[in-house]
């Protein structure tokens, strides 16, 4: 029996196949919580029969919708840790300035997500390292590279509060 691994649900696709029904959404909503559920059930779980689930499925991966699998992994599991957010002003602002943070923002495996803001920051950057001292000499590396950081500040998260698929059909407007 196939399995469908769990969706990346937080990188929905930004431009509309043509309209997700509600079928497809119950799809989305049902890998967004259960990635690994076989395609028979998921297809019961929707009130199709598994030929055209499947077919819906392949659809909206080819549309980009469903832009990739993955597992959650406990990162208690692999060994201490810390999660970090930074808020980032840039020196400069033209073109040119932001394609070398984001460059070198690409370059750190540590860098688990990047956001370009509009306000007062220009960028929210998410980091998880083994500690506070990893995180600084990843920062004190990235100033001597001369990338145009003007200041950041540094927000470490103490827990987790809540982690969700996110509002598929509010998105959708239903």
């Amino acid at each position: 029996m196939a399995t469908v691994r769990r969706i990346w649900c937080c990188r929905v696709c930004y431009k509309p196949m043509q309209r997700l029904d509600a079928r497809d959404l119950a799809i989305l909503r049902t890998l967004c919580t259960e990635g690994r559920i076989s395609k028979t059930d998921l297809a019961a779980r929707v009130g199709l029969s598994p030929t055209p689930c499947w077919e819906r499925l392949a659809k909206l991966e080819r549309a980009g919708v469903i832009q990739g699998y993955g597992a959650q992994v406990a990162l208690r599991a692999i060994g201490p840790h810390v999660v970090i957010f930074a808020t980032v002003e840039l020196d400069g602002h033209r073109a040119e300035d932001f394609r070398r943070f984001e460059a070198a923002m690409q370059r750190l495996p540590e860098v688990t997500g990047v956001w370009a803001l509009g306000g007062g920051f220009d960028y929210l950057v998410q980091v998880i390292t083994r500690d506070i001292d990893s995180y600084q000499r990843m920062i004190d590396g990235l100033l001597e590279e001369e990338i145009g950081l003007a200041r950041y500040y540094t927000y470490i998260v103490t827990k987790s509060v809540k982690s969700a698929p996110p509002p598929l059909d509010f998105l959708a407007g239903l």
